[in-house]
């Protein structure tokens, strides 16, 4: 018997703190016209000041295994996929297993920036279609703002906070139909925060930097591509598409993307507007508001698309 993994729950966190491009106008030279028709972003979630992403994660968490009616203790294995990580270690996987009650089962992170949450969901897939796992949380969280040099007009209005969580278990019935992933590290340098630890202190600039142009061109590239390579595994066209479901980096590389793909903006979920871009969360953050709009329905067959620094790319092929 085929075994598929299945979303058997979403759930999402947003901090409380919203900073609005008005607001942004006071730290730094760009106006809210200018944020607005570049990127399509009105505002973003900032953290609270003792919020961590694994406090987020929970949050996120709890939800999804509330409508999953599931507990931690139900959950094989915890992935995160995040960025921005509580500490150096242990994982943050690891601590929101603590914060969840968890005892069992295993965590870890995956880093592959925004395309963190389409790359975790693929592992997490893999492991139930192996049998070695029958419930997985899969958590995409970010404090990304920790990132972010405020004088930097072409990065800092583009960011912001939050988590997306989502349960999935074994099933007999299509769920998850296929991933496909992607890196090509020859493009690191196109956008990076190229700092680390080193003898207790951090070297380098610990701040996002980015090639704006040179990445929507890639970015629009990749999405279509992968976006393709998901409908010819399944000999699927575009029509059979209820809702494509992309990371929500830049409104103009969504609507390049789904003009690519000739797939309407009516059957694009876009999210970036409020919550700019959150990286790995973004992608679980517009598949859960979908859900709770009543926009996303079960039955439906949805593609999510994510490109990020790496640069990374991948996509994922499901009914919910």
């Amino acid at each position: 018997m085929t075994i598929f993994s299945k979303i058997v729950g979403v759930g999402s966190y947003l901090p409380e703190t919203i900073l609005s491009n008005a607001e942004l106008e006071h730290r730094v030279e760009t106006s809210d016209e200018w944020i607005r028709t570049r990127t399509g972003i009105e505002s973003r979630h900032v953290h609270g000041p003792k919020e961590t992403t694994s406090d987020m994660a929970f949050h996120a968490a709890q939800k999804a295994l509330a409508v999953a009616r599931l507990s931690a203790q139900d959950i094989d294995l915890i992935i995160v996929a995040t960025t921005t990580p509580d500490m150096v270690f242990p994982s943050t996987a690891c601590l929101l297993q603590q914060k969840l009650g968890g005892t069992h089962g295993a965590a870890f992170d995956i880093q592959a920036v925004c395309t963190g949450f389409v790359y975790a969901l693929s592992v997490a897939d893999q492991f139930i279609k192996s049998g070695q796992a029958t419930n997985v949380l899969v958590v995409g969280a970010e404090t990304f703002t920790n990132l972010l040099d405020w004088q930097d007009r072409n990065t800092c209005v583009l960011f912001g906070d939050g988590a997306g969580a989502v349960v999935l278990t074994g099933s007999d019935t299509a769920g998850i139909l296929s991933t496909h992933l992607h890196a090509d590290g020859r493009h690191a340098a196109m956008l990076c925060v190229p700092g680390h630890v080193m003898n207790g202190e951090t070297s380098g600039n610990p701040t996002v930097k980015m090639d704006g142009g040179a990445v929507f061109k890639f970015a629009v590239k990749v999405l279509a591509q992968v976006s393709q390579e998901a409908l010819n595994a399944h000999n699927m066209s575009i029509e059979q598409i209820d809702w494509l479901i992309p990371h929500q980096a830049n409104i103009r590389i969504i609507e390049a993307t789904a003009e690519k793909l000739k797939l309407p903006m009516s059957k694009v979920i876009v999210t970036v507007q409020r919550h700019g871009n959150t990286s790995a969360a973004s992608i679980p953050l517009a598949l859960d508001e979908g859900i709770r709009e009543g926009k996303i329905k079960p039955g439906d067959t949805c593609l999510l698309v994510g490109v990020g620094g790496g640069f990374t790319w991948g996509s994922a092929l499901f009914k919910l």
